[in-house]
């Protein structure tokens, strides 16, 4: 689930932290929650991943143990280091074990209706002053807050796959969010080692709203004939030193992911550069995700 990039992930791994927070609560179960779980327990906090099953949220513990077990046989991580991480981590199927919780962070699919319903239930569980971030890439973090039934205290806190070893976090303000929230997500993403970008509530933030029309853009370049997909790989690679072309990033991020992000966009900016390409509306329809199903652009094994 999570993948090794080979480096060690960012974070100060095994210690224990100091700070006004307690236990931080993840919900989801993706690649995304893997990477974001590792990150917060390497920093020292206690973390409850809450999945929609228990074997579930299991699954992101032991994604998260054997990438570290890997990283340890390889020389770049000790064990005693994966031991202090791996403790720091509980796992459950039920809502409730996230009450003590002082910030619960959402990474579920990217989609607005099961993420409202994510945020009410939430909003339900938790005690009155804990915060609830969102990690969505594109859609309105006010819609999400509202649906919490806490608008004040929910802001977006946007990390970037693989979270183990892209430091930047784009914090999301909302119209309704308290100074007190945002100064909050401030502190604790600075004790998790992130570097920091405090963004409006725009679909795609910065990041994404720059980076998917270049994408889509790609896309259009290959279908016209203008260079295989390799090619145009290397030569974003070797002219704009970008660790990745546009297709290894398509099938890292995933197409449905991508598609999505797209469509936001086009619905909040109406440019004409941002309505998805066919050929990516029909990979995502035969069901040819990327790397998370093996096909995307590329056939991945």
């Amino acid at each position: 689930m999570n993948p090794d990039f080979g480096q060690l992930p960012t974070g100060n791994y095994g210690a224990d932290m100091n700070t006004d927070f307690g236990a931080v609560g993840v919900v989801g179960s993706g690649i995304m929650a893997a990477g974001i779980v590792e990150v917060i327990a390497a920093a020292g906090y206690d973390v409850v991943v809450r999945a929609r099953t228990g074997a579930g949220a299991a699954a992101v513990k032991e994604s998260i143990d054997a990438r570290l077990t890997k990283m340890v046989a390889r020389g770049r991580c000790d064990d005693e280091t994966r031991q202090a991480t791996i403790d720091h981590i509980e796992t459950t199927e039920h809502l409730g074990d996230l009450a003590h919780c002082d910030l619960v962070i959402e990474t579920v699919i990217e989609n607005l209706t099961v993420k409202r319903h994510v945020m009410a239930e939430l909003g339900a569980h938790l005690r009155p002053e804990a915060i609830i971030v969102t990690n969505t890439s594109t859609l309105p973090v006010v819609e999400l807050a509202v649906a919490s039934g806490r608008p004040d205290k929910v802001a977006g806190l946007h990390f970037f796959n693989p979270a183990t070893a892209m430091t930047l976090v784009e914090i999301v303000r909302p119209i309704t969010a308290s100074d007190s929230t945002i100064s909050t997500l401030h502190q604790f993403a600075t004790t998790c080692g992130r570097e920091i970008v405090e963004v409006a509530d725009r679909a795609g933030f910065v990041v994404n709203a720059l980076l998917f029309p270049y994408l889509n853009a790609a896309i259009a370049m290959a279908e016209r004939g203008t260079a295989s997909i390799d090619d145009i790989d290397m030569a974003m690679k070797g002219a704009c030193g970008f660790p990745m072309g546009p297709f290894e990033l398509l099938d890292l991020v995933g197409l449905d992911t991508s598609l999505s992000i797209l469509e936001a966009l086009h619905r909040e900016f109406g440019d004409p550069g941002m309505v998805p390409h066919p050929a990516l509306r029909r990979l995502v329809a035969a069901g040819h995700l990327g790397r998370k199903t093996g096909r995307g652009f590329r056939t991945h094994s």
